[in-house]
């Protein structure tokens, strides 16, 4: 199969906020040596598309979801099993990965602190980690707005709205994680573009469709359920680009914090 013909990849194409969180994973992790072991963990919102791309920077990756429905279609287009995860026990050895990505899953867990102690575990001493989540202050403009037209966490399936990098830094010292450089992306144009997205599907397209979506899925994840809004996901392709050329402004606004939050640790040598 050539890449155009995974519908993941041609739908990851039509995306904001992935493609940018895409952009700063690649700034983070470079060209990755060839035996570097890798670990991407993700939390129902992703189709493997993401984990296809990181594939593409060296290295040997391993995938782990905490949620099941889209593991299947994700494993058929890496070609390897993604296994499942709890936020309890990620299944794989002690001391397994050089570098251990988690995208957006500490907030849809009700134990963070065991998910991210989990992390650690699983990183090989001087290991490295990338960890990205919401920020979730409730006083920022789109945050409110998403409170005020009913998406609130639930919706996402979040069991709190983010983290700010300050939190974030100190769950990652509670494990025993060395916080590094952190970055945040996706300003207000992008935001409020991702949140008329969400909404129409979870609102609009969900409640009526022919393929059931569990609660907490904000976007596709299975090829039935993007064939089943097959007429209007092609009218967001045909203005995409229109969508694209506004989420520039957030240009303007590189004075002000994004609305994810991206930090970068290690986990240092444990003593013999």
């Amino acid at each position: 199969m050539t890449e155009t013909s995974h519908w993941q990849l041609q739908m990851f194409q039509k995306t904001l906020k992935k493609k940018l969180r895409l952009k700063h994973l690649r700034h983070i992790l470079g060209t990755l040596r060839e035996d570097a072991k890798c670990l991407l963990v993700t939390c129902g919102d992703n189709n493997g598309a993401i984990n296809y791309y990181l594939r593409e920077l060296g290295g040997e990756w391993s995938f782990a979801d905490l949620e099941p429905d889209g593991i299947g279609e994700m494993s058929d287009l890496l070609g390897v099993d993604v296994l499942l995860a709890r936020q309890d026990q990620i299944p794989y050895p002690d001391g397994s990965f050089d570098w251990v990505v988690a995208i957006d899953a500490h907030e849809h867990v009700s134990r963070p602190d065991l998910f991210t102690a989990e992390l650690y575990r699983i990183m090989k001493d001087n290991g490295r980690i990338v960890i990205t989540v919401p920020g979730g202050d409730p006083t920022r403009t789109v945050n409110r707005i998403k409170n005020w037209i009913g998406m609130t966490k639930d919706k996402y399936g979040h069991v709190r709205d983010g983290f700010s990098t300050l939190e974030l830094n100190t769950l990652m010292q509670s494990s025993g994680l060395e916080p590094g450089r952190d970055v945040t992306f996706s300003r207000f144009f992008t935001e409020m573009i991702e949140l008329a997205i969400n909404f129409v599907y979870v609102k609009v397209l969900s409640p009526g469709g022919p393929e059931p979506v569990r609660t907490g899925t904000i976007a596709p994840q299975t090829l039935d359920q993007i064939q089943s809004i097959r007429k209007t996901y092609r009218m967001y392709a045909a203005v995409y680009p229109l969508f694209w050329l506004v989420s520039q402004l957030d240009r303007l606004l590189f004075f002000s914090p994004g609305y994810v939050v991206m930090v970068q640790g290690r986990k240092d040598e444990v003593p013999a």
